[in-house]
């Protein structure tokens, strides 16, 4: 980086000399889609298309360089990185096209090829050994993150006071019990958020994957939940049962009953801290459209707490919080 150079420029034009100094003219750059983060992604028209990824400090994409690196090591189907500038915050790569996995479910094609593609990307991650860098994403990671959301902003949101101490004991003594499967479990790369808006289907009928910086070691059974649990849409339940023994039949180094049991803990675990994030996403960041996908998150807690493994969280919930104030706060709109 040319530090005289890009001093004293706005975002803007740090990302037009950017792609100026990578042989792209910043002309062509479009706004393509944000996420939950504080990152945008640009697609570059032209002879040469490709997605820009505007990650400004303190987003660090020096992970997401590391982990494309890793999965394309292994055969897994990433962008490709054409240029990056890491002190920036940006990453040029490789333009996947439009096929997202969730624009396709969600214009009523068959979800059944498609989560059989993205089941099998899923093993090939997994079934290599993860890069001992990654962050854990442990049982008490995981517990942890979930109580954040629930007693930090839903909770006060949903009735005006802070939690009490009594509550956020039992609570967490409930998800450490729920989470021990996961805890005495095996160990993989964990991408996280692997879901629909994250996939892609490619020419070749395989998936292509998405924004993986928020990676880590986990248990298998989590990305498996984001996949066939999308808080965003709803997916036939036919469909996931087919991919989960898909992916099952794929992996018979796994025991069917411990994992199914992981899968339940991951799943409460995941609506609960997902539901409440979308809380937290309206309040701290501005972003109250993310509370429409509350009433479904919130179900899929339901389903999963109705689970004889998620029997414990269950149980704790029922104490604090009576099943007909699960939901968005009252408050609060989309």
């Amino acid at each position: 980086m040319q530090f005289d150079a890009v001093r004293g420029m706005n975002r803007d034009d740090l990302i037009a000399f950017f792609l100026a100094r990578n042989g792209y003219a910043p002309g062509d750059a479009e706004p393509l889609a944000q996420d939950a983060s504080f990152r945008r992604y640009l697609r570059i028209r032209g002879d040469h298309p490709a997605v820009l990824m505007d990650a400004p400090p303190p987003e660090d994409v020096r992970p997401f360089l590391r982990i494309a690196a890793h999965l394309r090591g292994l055969g897994v189907l990433v962008p490709a990185i054409l240029a990056a500038d890491e002190t920036l915050g940006f990453v040029l790569e490789e333009d996947f096209g439009d096929d997202l996995v969730s624009v396709l479910l969600d214009r009523g094609c068959d979800a059944d090829p498609l989560l059989d593609a993205a089941a099998d990307a899923l093993v090939v991650m997994q079934r290599a050994a993860p890069p001992d860098w990654l962050p854990a994403w442990d049982a008490p990671t995981m517990a942890s993150t979930a109580l954040g959301t629930l007693f930090d902003w839903w909770w006060p949101a949903q009735f005006g006071t802070p939690a009490p101490q009594a509550a956020r004991d039992d609570v967490a003594a409930a998800l450490e019990t729920m989470l021990q499967p996961v805890a005495t479990g095996p160990k993989c790369f964990v991408h996280r958020d692997y879901f629909a808006g994250n996939l892609l289907r490619l020419p070749s009928g395989r998936t292509g994957i998405i924004d993986f910086q928020g990676a880590a070691i986990g248990h298998p059974a989590y990305d498996l939940v984001s996949l066939l649990q999308d808080a965003r849409r709803d997916i036939p339940l036919a469909s996931r049962i087919r991919a989960l023994e898909r992916y099952l039949t794929a992996r018979p180094d796994l025991e069917a009953d411990r994992f199914r049991a992981a899968f339940t803990a991951c799943a409460a675990q995941r609506h609960l801290r997902v539901a409440c994030q979308w809380v937290r996403l309206a309040l701290r960041d501005g972003r109250p459209q993310y509370l429409a996908y509350g009433p479904r998150t919130w179900r899929l807690l339901d389903e999963a707490l109705s689970e004889p493994a998620a029997a414990p969280l269950a149980a704790a919930l029922d104490r604090w919080i009576p099943a007909a104030l699960r939901g968005n706060p009252s408050g609060l709109a989309p």
